[in-house]
């Protein structure tokens, strides 16, 4: 969290505010945050989580003799077998860490305010879906391993999977643009014989305005970049002075140790020429998910929660 509510302030500020970047950017314009709205109706917390995520989109089955409860079916899926990992590793350390505070539900319901936050989370932080009935009750360990599970998945390996790419991606404009100032035309359109007169000088006609487009790669150059002081998934600096219970700090070493594992691991596949969604010619290595990183644009590394 050491980033996470300033990063927020900040998006609220400039790239979510009216006439702000998203808007100016983006081809939706004024209407970025209307779809967003739309989008924000149908989300789940319950369907957040990464094996019901995979399981909502198709890209798995239910299968209990599966760990995690699933059977993915695209097993070379970088992604989600990397994702799979990593979720299981926070998990491990959730359920230590909640086993030693919280071993009983009762000590889960009567924790007045561990009860309050999780109201707040629902009523305030979410008063529009407040009354829905698929919300996780809070009742058992349990429920508290699967809703801080979610939490900390979503903050750390989902944030880095979807935002430190964009650089290597849309940096260069011509390869993704954020909006094109020109709709491609149907044959009934004036514009039709231009179009195929020549189409690459009609796409480059529609490409953003060098100021959109040089506001567009410096924001995305930023949001990109790993800060030379980061803490990664696995990191704590000086982890004896967060806690001085030692259960917890020796469950902490353990899933350190779990993480560098995963990190072996997910190198490990980049090399397998097995693997044709990541290894081979012409396929760059999947290392969103790779969990360390060096400063600057890498492509890689997964901060203990969102930070940019």
């Amino acid at each position: 969290m050491r980033y996470t509510l300033e990063i927020n302030g900040l998006a609220r500020q400039s790239l979510l505010n009216a006439d702000g970047v998203i808007e100016a950017c983006f081809t939706p314009g004024r209407y970025c945050m209307e779809i967003s709205a739309a989008a924000y109706k149908n989300w789940r917390f319950d369907l957040e989580g990464l094996p019901a995520d995979l399981i909502r989109r198709g890209i798995a089955v239910p299968d209990s003799t599966q760990p995690h409860g699933l059977k993915l079916l695209i097993e070379d899926y970088p992604y989600a077998a990397d994702g799979l990992m990593i979720w299981g590793a926070i998990e491990g350390w959730v359920r230590d860490y909640v086993n030693q505070y919280y071993p009983s539900s009762a000590q889960v319901c009567s924790d007045r305010e561990l009860q309050a936050w999780y109201a707040e989370t629902i009523n305030v932080g979410h008063v529009e879906l407040r009354n829905e009935d698929w919300w996780p009750t809070l009742a058992a360990p349990e429920d508290l391993i699967s809703i801080l599970t979610t939490l900390i998945w979503l903050a750390s390996a989902q944030h880095a999977a979807l935002n430190f790419g964009q650089y290597p991606y849309g940096g260069y404009v011509p390869n993704r643009p954020p909006l094109m100032r020109r709709l491609i035309p149907d044959e009934n359109d004036p514009e039709y014989a231009v179009f195929l007169a020549d189409p690459q000088k009609y796409f480059f006609s529609a490409l953003p305005s060098l100021l959109q487009a040089t506001k567009f790669m410096a924001v995305v150059d930023t949001l990109s970049t790993h800060s030379p002081d980061e803490e990664y998934l696995g990191e704590r600096h000086q982890p004896s002075t967060w806690t001085g219970d030692a259960e917890i700090v020796e469950a902490f070493y353990k899933f350190s140790a779990e993480i560098g594992r995963i990190e072996k691991e997910i190198d490990e596949r980049n090399a397998d020429t097995k693997l044709k969604n990541r290894c081979g010619a012409g396929v760059l290595p999947y290392e969103l998910l790779a969990p360390s990183s060096g400063p600057g644009v890498t492509c890689r590394g997964v901060p203990n929660s969102v930070s940019i």
